[in-house]
């Protein structure tokens, strides 16, 4: 009987980068300005057949040993099978073959390994399979492992640096902003707990999605035509057999199939990649604003010889954030293509094909925003951690607003303790400009206009004694920034460090 092999069990992969033969092409989808190494061996130009190969391998595999099952094939098969053909085939070599012979891509990988397989084996390759059952399926797999082999560890690596910035500057006041304007006080650390929380969060959608990728072996419309035709159904249940081949893959079949996957498995892999995209754009985003001139709370590490502007020699611009923003702007566009193929004419059509060709491109854009945070310098340093926090700057842009921002409690405060009428009027209508007038702060100014009003002092007077002390110290007013800084830095870690996000 056919039996469940164990998750992925190839022995062959990719050939590393450094061994590369100079006479091969592995540009990845996108601007050649933006290759990441790391994902040259899964969507490397040359490799992309390796995945491809993968499939069909697996599916031989199968097939030959249902047969011997059947006694329709001989068990010494098995032993004949080269597996090693199966990954020496290159793109380039398969195209030339289409375009000059077959005009069609798989069954031009097929013709052209056939001949490198036994005679005996090779009849059998490639049959109860259409094309998308390997392309859709060596897609599917070739997503996974690039998130599970590169993605995935980059995106733990910068958490765990992100908590450990976090941690130490959990109690560092920074002044907060909304619309671009002061508001009201947290911590350097609570701010980067927004950022790590979206993107761990961002991870465990990535990991789910991943678990959740589907491939098909059912035949060009998805109903097992050929299977059942043959009689195969009889012994094997076909969802079983395509269950049993996906499995050694790694991956896991839907429900029902056309001549292409249902979309939306794919389509949530990849719209977690650009939400997590996303959220490093918004951190660069950040630390972008904050490395303005008139800001200049966050500074990107200059390195020697490094030029900031052609002719102004005196610039220092956040290039690293710029194009971790850029990288979000395209990684929008690019999630475009992807909605564009949720629809397909009746079993399906190719107008998606082409468009499917460039997903690559998001994982390989996200990467890019990965890379530029991680980058190491000489010493092994990260670039994240290198990021320096001004912390006088931090102390300069809050006095800018000290004397203003205890508007908010002052309020309440007065709310709360008796004040007749409406307390956030009489503050932005009395006390604010009388405030600002008088160049005091609004506790004071609350202290000065009570003396003169009995029904306001009456108000200040109820006030708690430990109430009424905060008002005069703004820069203890940030609520639960430091302990939610490290309430966050210890669930991220907690959940890397035992994997446990893994498993939800």
């Amino acid at each position: 009987m056919l039996k469940l092999a164990n998750h992925n069990p190839f022995i062959f992969k990719p050939k590393p980068i450094e061994v590369m033969t100079q006479n091969k092409n592995f540009a990845l989808p996108g601007n050649p300005r933006y290759q990441p190494k790391s994902l040259v061996d899964y969507f490397g130009y040359d490799n992309l057949y390796t995945f491809v190969g993968q499939v069909e391998f697996v599916a031989l595999k199968h097939i030959i040993t249902a047969l011997i099952d059947l006694d329709l094939a001989d068990k010494s098969l098995l032993k004949k099978i080269n597996i090693k053909a199966f990954s020496s085939l290159t793109t380039t070599e398969v195209d030339e073959y289409e375009r000059k012979v077959t005009k069609h891509d798989i069954r031009a990988f097929v013709q052209l390994l056939r001949p490198k397989l036994d005679p005996e084996v090779s009849r059998y390759l490639h049959i109860l399979l259409t094309s998308y059952d390997v392309i859709d399926t060596a897609a599917a797999l070739r997503f996974k492992e690039s998130y599970e082999h590169v993605i995935r560890p980059a995106v733990e690596t910068l958490l765990l640096e992100l908590c450990a910035m976090m941690r130490e500057n959990a109690s560092v006041l920074q002044i907060g902003r909304t619309h671009g304007q002061h508001a009201v006080p947290i911590t350097v650390g609570f701010w980067l707990s927004t950022i790590a929380n979206r993107i761990m969060n961002n991870l465990m959608d990535l990991d789910n999605a991943s678990r959740r990728l589907v491939g098909k072996i059912a035949g060009p419309v998805g109903a097992y035509n050929a299977y059942v035709a043959l009689g195969l159904d009889k012994k094997y249940p076909p969802r079983i057999f395509e269950s049993m081949i996906l499995a050694d893959l790694g991956l896991i079949a839907p429900p029902v199939s056309t001549q292409i996957v249902p979309p939306e498995p794919l389509a949530n892999f990849l719209f977690a990649a650009v939400k997590l995209s996303a959220s490093l754009a918004q951190f660069a985003n950040d630390c972008r604003h904050l490395m303005r001139t008139e800001i200049a709370e966050i500074r990107e590490e200059y390195v020697q010889g490094q030029v900031g502007s052609s002719t102004m020699a005196h610039k220092r611009n956040p290039i690293v954030f710029e194009t971790i923003v850029g990288a979000w702007l395209k990684n929008k566009a690019e999630f475009s293509k992807v909605m564009d193929t949720m629809i397909s004419e009746h079993q399906r059509d190719l107008t998606g094909s082409s468009l499917m060709r460039d997903f690559p491109t998001i994982i390989i854009n996200l990467q890019t925003q990965l890379d530029n945070l991680l980058r190491k310098n000489a010493d092994g340093e990260t670039f994240l951690s290198r990021v320096k926090i001004d912390r006088e700057a931090l102390n300069t842009n809050f006095e800018q607003s000290a004397d203003v921002i205890m508007a908010e409690p002052i309020y309440i405060a007065l709310q709360l303790f008796g004040y007749e009428g409406d307390a956030h009027k009489f503050v932005n209508e009395v006390l604010l400009p009388q405030a600002k007038d008088r160049q005091t702060d609004l506790a004071d100014m609350l202290m000065l206009i009570s003396y003169d009003d009995p029904k306001l002092k009456k108000v200040v007077e109820a006030m708690p004694s430990e109430a009424y002390e905060s008002l005069f110290h703004p820069e203890k007013y940030t609520g639960k920034s430091e302990e939610t800084a490290l309430r966050i830095a210890t669930d991220i870690e907690e959940q890397i460090n035992t994997q446990e996000y893994r498993a939800q």
